[in-house]
Protein backbone atom coordinates (compact mmCIF):
# COMPACT_ATOMS: atom_id res chain seq x y z
CA UNK A 1 0.00 0.00 0.00
CA UNK A 2 1.65 3.42 -1.62
CA UNK A 3 0.74 6.67 -0.03
CA UNK A 4 2.43 8.81 -3.30
CA UNK A 5 0.55 11.18 -4.69
CA UNK A 6 0.52 11.37 -8.61
CA UNK A 7 3.97 9.14 -8.30
CA UNK A 8 5.53 12.07 -6.34
CA UNK A 9 7.18 11.83 -2.85
CA UNK A 10 5.27 9.88 -0.49
CA UNK A 11 3.10 12.12 2.11
CA UNK A 12 3.07 10.09 4.72
CA UNK A 13 5.92 11.05 7.19
CA UNK A 14 7.15 7.74 8.36
CA UNK A 15 7.41 7.06 4.34
CA UNK A 16 9.43 9.86 4.05
CA UNK A 17 12.27 8.53 7.16
CA UNK A 18 11.95 5.47 5.65
CA UNK A 19 12.97 6.85 2.06
CA UNK A 20 15.23 8.79 3.85
CA UNK A 21 13.81 11.89 2.94
CA UNK A 22 13.55 12.98 6.27
CA UNK A 23 16.27 13.22 8.67
CA UNK A 24 15.88 10.37 11.70
CA UNK A 25 18.44 8.29 14.15
CA UNK A 26 18.10 4.73 12.24
CA UNK A 27 18.68 2.41 14.88
CA UNK A 28 17.31 -0.85 12.46
CA UNK A 29 16.53 -1.25 8.94
CA UNK A 30 15.55 -3.87 6.92
CA UNK A 31 13.24 -5.36 4.20
CA UNK A 32 10.18 -5.29 6.15
CA UNK A 33 10.50 -2.81 9.05
CA UNK A 34 12.71 0.24 10.32
CA UNK A 35 13.33 1.58 13.25
CA UNK A 36 14.25 4.83 14.48
CA UNK A 37 14.23 7.22 17.77
CA UNK A 38 11.21 8.71 18.54
CA UNK A 39 12.02 12.93 18.30
CA UNK A 40 9.66 13.97 21.26
CA UNK A 41 11.17 10.31 24.09
CA UNK A 42 8.66 10.25 26.70
CA UNK A 43 11.03 7.51 28.13
CA UNK A 44 14.97 7.15 28.25
CA UNK A 45 14.30 4.30 25.77
CA UNK A 46 11.42 5.59 23.04
CA UNK A 47 12.13 4.19 19.68
CA UNK A 48 9.35 3.87 17.04
CA UNK A 49 9.23 0.64 14.69
CA UNK A 50 7.62 0.92 11.58
CA UNK A 51 6.47 -1.20 8.58
CA UNK A 52 8.15 -0.36 5.56
CA UNK A 53 4.86 -0.31 3.45
CA UNK A 54 1.49 2.32 5.01
CA UNK A 55 -1.33 0.53 6.78
CA UNK A 56 -2.97 2.66 9.00
CA UNK A 57 -3.69 0.67 12.24
CA UNK A 58 -2.18 -2.00 14.00
CA UNK A 59 -5.21 -4.23 13.04
CA UNK A 60 -4.92 -3.12 9.45
CA UNK A 61 -1.27 -4.35 9.63
CA UNK A 62 -2.35 -8.09 11.21
CA UNK A 63 -5.08 -8.35 8.58
CA UNK A 64 -2.89 -7.44 5.49
CA UNK A 65 0.72 -8.50 6.69
CA UNK A 66 0.64 -10.21 9.57
CA UNK A 67 4.64 -11.52 8.76
CA UNK A 68 5.44 -8.29 9.04
CA UNK A 69 3.59 -6.91 12.47
CA UNK A 70 5.84 -10.39 13.65
CA UNK A 71 8.49 -8.78 12.22
CA UNK A 72 8.07 -5.41 14.06
CA UNK A 73 7.65 -7.22 17.68
CA UNK A 74 10.71 -9.02 17.39
CA UNK A 75 12.79 -5.95 16.48
CA UNK A 76 11.21 -3.83 19.09
CA UNK A 77 12.10 -6.97 21.36
CA UNK A 78 15.83 -6.90 19.94
CA UNK A 79 16.15 -3.06 20.54
CA UNK A 80 14.87 -3.67 24.28
CA UNK A 81 17.34 -6.05 24.45
CA UNK A 82 20.19 -4.03 23.88
CA UNK A 83 19.19 -0.60 25.46
CA UNK A 84 16.36 -1.70 28.52
CA UNK A 85 17.62 -5.42 29.29
CA UNK A 86 14.57 -6.67 27.49
CA UNK A 87 11.79 -5.13 29.37
CA UNK A 88 9.71 -2.70 27.74
CA UNK A 89 6.71 -1.57 26.80
CA UNK A 90 5.45 -1.65 23.02
CA UNK A 91 2.29 0.69 22.19
CA UNK A 92 0.11 1.10 19.20
CA UNK A 93 -2.15 3.61 19.04
CA UNK A 94 -4.88 3.55 16.89
CA UNK A 95 -6.84 6.23 16.29
CA UNK A 96 -6.58 10.02 17.07
CA UNK A 97 -8.66 9.78 20.68
CA UNK A 98 -5.89 8.04 21.64
CA UNK A 99 -2.79 9.56 20.31
CA UNK A 100 -2.19 8.11 17.05
CA UNK A 101 -0.67 11.66 15.00
CA UNK A 102 0.30 9.77 11.80
CA UNK A 103 -1.75 7.33 10.16
CA UNK A 104 1.07 5.00 9.83
CA UNK A 105 1.35 2.04 12.01
CA UNK A 106 4.40 2.32 14.46
CA UNK A 107 5.39 0.53 17.79
CA UNK A 108 6.28 2.84 20.13
CA UNK A 109 9.35 0.74 22.39
CA UNK A 110 9.26 2.16 25.71
CA UNK A 111 11.91 1.16 28.72
CA UNK A 112 14.63 2.71 30.67
CA UNK A 113 12.36 3.13 33.31
CA UNK A 114 9.65 2.07 35.62
CA UNK A 115 6.25 2.56 34.20
CA UNK A 116 2.71 2.95 36.29
CA UNK A 117 -0.56 1.11 35.43
CA UNK A 118 -2.72 2.50 33.83
CA UNK A 119 -1.30 4.41 31.25
CA UNK A 120 -2.57 7.59 29.87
Amino acid sequence: MSASRNGSAPADLFLRIVAGELPATIVHSDDLVVAFEDADPQAPVHVLVVPRERHETVAALAAAAPATLARLVEVAQRIADERCGGHFRLVFNSGEDVGQSVPHVHGHVLGGRTFTWPPG
